[in-house]
């Protein structure tokens, strides 16, 4: 931004955020990889009303924004984000009847594994396969999260979308295009025009006991957590391919325990590249060159990136 608009574009949102707006904040903080450099502008929203009022204000000033939710699925450039990054806490969550069904609306900053301990203990089945993973529910309409062979297309109802020029829609299922981790939304990435932000989702549940839900969401748990390493890391790297798992690709080229700098590939689930201490993005982005090369060379196979690179990065 020029620093014309810059603060122009801070006092207005100042005017009505306050304290909610800061600037050059961190984003290590914000990602689950605990890497990244600071956000230009960095705004807090507690409500759907309020993120649709900020991108709003942000996509008319010509500014650039960036929606941030549970930091996973992104790895943010050492240089940071240039414009407006959202961090988006807008929580709200509620239920009503549908038929035999239950439908619940949730915004999209909700947690989405607390969302699915919730419908969980209201019996509500249709998300336990959701325990344990990281993100927003709006994260998850975006990338179409799954797992132990459930997900999102399995779930949502409509998803209520605010589009840059044109203001609130509605999306049923079928105009989310799904496929595996991606969505019309998700194709947004990357796009010289502002990206369509989901502000609410429902969901179509059905009643089941609670002991049942809880044994088998606890199952997926306690599978999850068998496989998957702790500690900082952006999720799973790479989409597996077709026929293929990526871990397993990785790990057959010989790259678990591969490290740059304070980066290593995770010697449990090769998909996983762990923050050891102080590894920068750039850590982490040689040691995707070196998966995807080195898979490239072996197998023949070119894997696509699960995570999405944000940010000022600069690539030579």
């Amino acid at each position: 931004m020029n620093l014309m608009t810059t603060v122009q574009t801070v006092e207005r949102l100042r005017q009505i955020f306050g304290d909610q707006l800061q600037v050059n904040e961190s984003l290590a903080r914000h990602t689950t990889a605990r890497v990244g450099g600071p956000a230009e502008l960095f705004l807090t929203v507690n409500s759907a009303e309020q993120l649709q009022t900020a991108v709003e204000m942000a996509y008319n000033a010509g500014v650039g924004y960036f929606l941030l939710g549970g930091g996973s699925n992104i790895l943010v450039a050492d240089a940071g984000i240039s414009g407006l990054v959202i961090l988006n806490r807008a929580r709200k969550v509620s239920f009503r009847h549908s038929g035999a069904g239950v439908v619940c609306t949730a915004e999209s900053g909700a947690n989405f594994s607390a969302l699915a301990r919730q419908c969980i203990s209201r019996g509500l089945g249709g998300l336990e396969w959701a325990i344990g993973i990281p993100g927003t529910v709006g994260g998850a309409v975006v990338g179409n999260a799954g797992a132990h062979g459930d997900d999102m297309n399995g779930v949502l109802l409509a998803a209520t979308v605010w589009e840059p020029g044109f203001g609130v829609r509605v999306y049923n299922r079928e105009e989310m295009a799904y496929a595996y981790r991606d969505s019309v939304l998700k194709r947004d990435q990357g796009a010289a025009r502002g990206r369509r932000v989901v502000l609410s989702a429902e969901l179509r549940l059905r009643p089941e006991a609670v002991d049942v839900l809880s044994a088998r969401a606890e199952g997926f748990n306690a599978h999850r957590k068998e496989r998957q390493p702790g500690g900082a890391s952006t999720g799973s790297m790479f989409k597996n391919p077709e026929n293929y798992y990526a871990g397993y690709l990785i790990d057959t080229a010989g790259l678990k325990g591969f490290r740059v700098g304070d980066a290593a590939i995770s010697e449990k689930h090769a998909n996983f590249f762990i923050n050891d201490g102080q590894a920068t993005a750039e850590d982490v982005r040689a040691l995707i060159a070196e998966a995807w090369n080195s898979v490239r060379d072996q197998f023949g196979i070119e894997m696509e990136l699960e995570v999405e690179l944000v940010g000022d990065w600069t690539f030579e």
